[in-house]
């Protein structure tokens, strides 16, 4: 099955929060929304009315258990 990854603009969305992947204060932040329809969005901290790419759950979880395992 192939997801499908959608990119949206950001600041037209509310609710974000700061991953609890994302390292201390040095400024590289990701920020998170949950419970969106798509999937889940992730955007640049330091560019909040950037972009934000939507990633399916199970993309995300992929990502997250390779970074934990140090894949990536």
């Amino acid at each position: 099955m192939t997801e499908q990854h959608i990119i949206l603009k950001s600041s037209a969305l509310k609710g974000w929060r700061k991953s609890s992947y994302s390292g201390g204060n040095e400024g590289s932040c990701v920020e998170v929304l949950d419970h969106h329809r798509h999937g889940l969005p992730v955007r640049d901290s330091k560019a909040p009315h950037g972009p934000a790419l939507v990633f399916g759950r199970s993309a995300w979880s992929s990502f997250v258990s390779a970074v934990r395992e140090a894949e990536l």
